[in-house]
């Protein structure tokens, strides 16, 4: 799929027109003079590229806070993973509130393109009733588009319940949305967009339209739809549908899964395209915030380094885990000590013995530490491994996917749906995740206790992948049983004396205050009243 950049953004109250909007890809093969809305896609290959501007959502964008980008700040909300910048920190302190520069900022990215995969999918039916050529790309785009819709609404939902849906392409303030029962809204369009969409969307792609929708994302995607809305027989259903045939299968080795020599293969289903050796505009930014803050520059080590996961979660893995080298950075060069007698960079390892804390230098090697002492060389932070580049000479020229969609989840899901409806063995899905890991398969647990499994084993799978959050959400109640979310938070006010109080805020975000002031017909989520 060609790389795409650039579309151009639009405000909520006040759109642009749809023509001068989706003109917003430059490195697709076509540029086409189009100059009004109803000249605008005739063609089914024209109604292409008005999808490709969809799809630039989800990877770098045009914004620096972009949809990835503002997901992994969220993440911070429960309390595993941290950051000493005001964002990060903000949210691991629980101070959060509808002004956030980064709500905004997803919210309108996710809006922005649901906007625009709704003026596709109307352009597609009336293509449809007008007869042009090519109805079947015109029918695969459409289900891309529908997709896509499902795909923001299901990653607008999961952050905050109540959201305002439309299906329609928004162009004044005449048209803006309730969210009034906006959860179940979103929750039936996504099953339903999903749904249609598996039904059109090809199996595989080839090399030129790798990075689109297959039947097996929308299939994946739909899973997830069905656990959030706790449909558990639909939902273990739609997983033995992935798992046995898809013919997707598990990497032996977990680091492959994030690996940029294996992107778009194995267990990977659906991801964005990034790729800055080929446009120097489709890179990501997860590198530079989650990289060492001592690596040497010419290793890659130009960036914020906001973002790590703490001592006490990096602990939470067996030590034989087999994810722990794909997950976390274990050793490194570092500039934060001098040269060795031999006149290298000393390189520093991983230890639970290195002492921590939350500052920005908390867990780095001691500025002290004897160059020549292994014993000493150590640090303690939980430096991510899974988008972080080690060895590139310069920090934006990235080249790992995203990831969004992957086998892993659908197991997880599976054995959830198995466990929460009594049907089917719960235990497949979760000791397949586990023997991939090295770790021991489970059996003889009670319902309860292997929900707790299941959680436990998706928040150790997915650290750092802006997942654990909303799946911690989804599986919890403020105040009630099981409270996994209120668990972590308590746990990390409780090991670093943090000056937080857990409360029903930590359980949702707030609709963005330009949204509340601006659409009369939504209303603030009750704990933001």
């Amino acid at each position: 799929m060609k790389k795409h950049k650039n579309a151009i953004p639009w405000s909520f109250i006040l759109l642009l027109t749809i023509a001068i909007n989706l003109i917003g890809c430059t490195d697709l093969e076509e540029n086409p003079d189009f100059t009004t809305q109803e000249n605008f896609f005739a063609t089914a290959e024209q109604l292409e590229l008005g999808v490709n501007a969809v799809y630039d959502g989800i990877g770098y964008g045009q914004d620096w806070f972009n949809h990835y980008y503002n997901r992994f700040v969220f993440e911070c909300l429960a309390g595993y993973q941290v950051g000493w910048e005001k964002g990060p920190l903000n949210y691991q302190n629980g101070n959060v509130s509808p002004d956030d520069e980064y709500i905004e900022a997803y919210w309108r990215i996710s809006y922005e393109n649901i906007n625009r995969a709704n003026a596709v999918i109307q352009k597609a039916d009336e293509l449809k009733e007008e007869g042009v050529p090519n109805i079947a790309l015109v029918d695969r785009v459409k289900a891309e588009a529908q997709f896509l819709r499902a795909f923001y609404y299901f990653n607008l939902v999961r952050y905050f319940d109540n959201i305002p849906v439309t299906t329609t392409r928004t162009e004044s303030d005449q048209d803006l949305p309730s969210n009034e029962n906006g959860k179940k809204v979103a929750l039936d369009l996504i099953q339903s967009d999903l749904t249609m969409a598996a039904n059109i969307l090809p199996e595989s792609h080839d090399s030129e339209n790798l990075g689109r929708a297959t039947k097996w994302a929308a299939l994946a995607l739909l899973v997830k739809a069905y656990l959030q809305d706790e449909k558990w027989e639909q939902a273990l259903t739609t997983s033995e549908i992935v798992i046995n045939e898809s013919g997707v299968t598990l990497f032996d080795n977990f680091a492959d899964t994030f690996s940029a020599a294996m992107e778009n293969s194995g267990p990977r289903i659906f991801e964005a395209q990034v790729s800055a050796g080929a446009n120097a505009g489709e890179n990501q930014n997860y590198h530079q915030h989650f990289i060492p803050g001592d690596l040497p520059n010419d290793l890659g080590g130009v960036g914020w380094h906001w973002l790590n996961s703490t001592q006490a979660f990096r602990e939470k893995y067996d030590p034989t885990d087999k994810r722990i080298s794909g997950t976390f950075i274990e050793e490194y060069p570092t500039t934060r000590v001098g040269p060795n007698t031999a006149g290298e960079r000393p390189v520093v390892k991983w230890s639970a013995d290195a002492s921590y804390n939350l500052s920005r230098f908390g867990g780095m090697v001691a500025a002290d530490a004897d160059p020549n002492n292994p014993d000493e060389l150590i640090f303690s932070n939980g430096w991510s491994a899974k988008y972080t580049e080690m060895g590139i000479d310069n920090a934006n020229l990235t080249e790992k996917n995203i990831v969004y969609l992957r086998l892993a989840d659908i197991l997880l899901g599976h054995s959830e749906a198995a466990n929460e409806s009594g049907i089917g063995d719960p235990y497949f899905g979760i000791n397949e995740v586990r023997r991939r890991a090295g770790l021991a398969p489970l059996s003889g647990l009670n319902k309860e206790t292997l929900r707790d499994a299941i959680v436990n084993e998706r928040v150790l799978e997915f650290a750092m992948e802006c997942e654990v959050y909303p799946e911690l959400k989804r599986k919890s109640t403020f105040g009630g049983s099981p409270d996994y979310l209120g668990d972590y938070i308590q746990e990390f006010i409780d090991t670093y004396d943090v000056d937080r109080t857990l409360s029903a805020k930590d359980y949702v975000l707030p609709l963005p205050l330009n949204e509340v002031l601006g659409n009369p017909n939504v209303t603030q989520n009750p704990q933001y009243q």
